[in-house]
């Protein structure tokens, strides 16, 4: 048995602060252990020689643990446009997406990137994503190697598109399928890694395709489905003028099956009441990318309006790289806060918590694995150190209570303030080590 403890400061959180009050939502240690035992939380208490059982205690003195932050939306191909200038997404997709993506027919090359992918978003205190990788298979292969060699819990899928895209980036929706099946029978369960069953989007995927991914989803029970969803104003006039036989955007996903637990829709910033509802009956979640919705002129992700508790949708927080301009989900929640400000509502720190550790998970189905710190959840782990920059550490002086500190922290923190990230009790992110990366075996 391997049985390690950590001591610091401790926040979870305990109840969604969309539906309580925010100040009741936070669970909150101010010096705690855990103890970990074999990659699971065994217990957490407050701190005392005689709690810690005789171990050796890696002790943060200025930081603050968190469950591993979640990204519900994010695009590993796209690293290296990260920041490409000035479109709306129609033509940023043909501008530069589909140009990077070719590149990933070459194994090598993906595997290149994905190293660098998994090692940002460690760097950022992710420990889960729900990825896409480009329409090769190989892509998906390289990712998951990385992500076993990390043992982070992953969620990712061969992207499947067969129209409205260079010959270069196309499948077939047989091919798609074939391709896709035999991904599921060597990655969906291999460890902490989950199959998603990934078609682009509408736009990109015949009818034809769209329900060989339906019927790939429906036989392989426990994977999961991720696309996007009413991104843009465009973009809607365009899948209506595909699928006219459809009422919405949302009718055409639900006509070929691909609504239902465990469906992740990234983006859902033009939602209307009927959309809301019907995600919230059907269990699909939706993914807020605001640094995306921004940096493109989208347009403003209604979280509150998603959040509604007569019909609460689940609703996790996504970087969407390359749209989107920054790994940390700190950097993330500060541009949420501001788009909840220009909708007329308040994003507390709480809010901004919930959606990347707990709301996130529920969002995935795994919140009975990860999303907060409780004895029996992975000990996937962040430490955010309020004193890594001189900024942070002034301002932080002066935070009256624990809500103004994690807000200061949400708004003025990024990857320097990410002091360390274990995955299953592992430290495999340390800011302050030599070698700050590590895999698990090698420690």
């Amino acid at each position: 048995m391997t049985v390690s403890a950590i001591r610091g400061e401790i926040v979870s959180m305990r109840a969604d602060p969309f539906l309580t009050p925010p100040e009741e939502a936070i669970q909150h240690l101010p010096d705690g252990l855990i103890l970990i035992e074999d990659g699971k939380i065994a217990q957490v208490t407050p701190w005392s020689p005689e709690a810690a059982k005789g171990l050796p205690v890696t002790h943060y003195p200025t930081g603050i643990i968190s469950a591993g932050f979640i990204d519900g939306h994010v695009h590993y191909p796209q690293t290296q446009m990260i920041g490409a200038f000035g479109l709306h997404l129609l033509d940023w997709l043909n501008e530069y997406t589909f140009i990077a993506e070719q590149a990933f027919a070459d194994k090598t090359h993906a595997q290149k990137v994905a190293k660098i992918f998994l090692r940002e978003l460690l760097r950022a205190g992710t420990t889960t994503a729900a990825v896409y990788c480009s329409v090769h298979p190989q892509s998906v292969d390289a990712f998951f190697e990385e992500s076993s060699a990390f043992n982070t819990r992953m969620i990712a899928g061969k992207v499947l598109m067969d129209r409205n895209a260079p010959e270069a980036l196309q499948d077939t929706a047989e091919s798609g399928y074939a391709e896709s099946k035999a991904l599921i029978e060597r990655w969906h369960g291999k460890g902490r890694q989950h199959y998603c069953v990934t078609p682009r989007f509408a736009p990109s995927c015949s009818p034809e395709q769209l329900s060989a991914a339906g019927r790939l989803w429906s036989e392989n029970p426990g994977t999961y489905m991720q696309t996007h969803l009413c991104e843009t104003t465009d973009e809607i006039e365009w899948v209506l003028s595909l699928f006219p036989e459809r009422k919405s955007y949302l009718d055409v996903y639900a006509h070929y099956g691909l609504t239902g637990p465990r469906a992740i829709f990234g983006h859902g910033v033009h939602m209307t009441e009927e959309d809301f509802s019907q995600c919230h009956s059907s269990g699909s979640a939706l993914c807020h990318c605001p640094t995306s919705n921004l940096f493109l002129g989208s347009g403003l992700f209604r979280a509150f309006d998603a959040r509604k508790k007569e019909r609460p949708v689940r609703t996790a927080l996504g970087t969407d790289l390359g749209a989107g301009t920054s790994f940390s989900q700190l950097q993330t929640l500060n541009e949420a806060y501001k788009v909840a400000q220009l909708n007329g509502t308040k994003l507390t720190a709480a809010h901004g918590l919930w959606l990347a550790t707990r709301g996130g998970a529920e969002a995935l189905y795994l919140d009975d694995r990860i999303g907060s710190i409780e004895a029996g959840k992975d000990a996937d782990l962040v430490v955010l150190d309020t004193e890594s920059t001189p900024l942070l550490k002034f301002r932080d002086s002066y935070a009256k209570n624990l809500m103004e500190k994690l807000f200061v922290l949400m708004t003025l923190g990024d990857d320097r303030a990410v002091r360390a990230t274990y995955v299953a009790g592992v430290p495999v992110y340390d800011r302050d080590r030599s070698e700050s990366f590590t895999y698990p075996g090698a420690q």
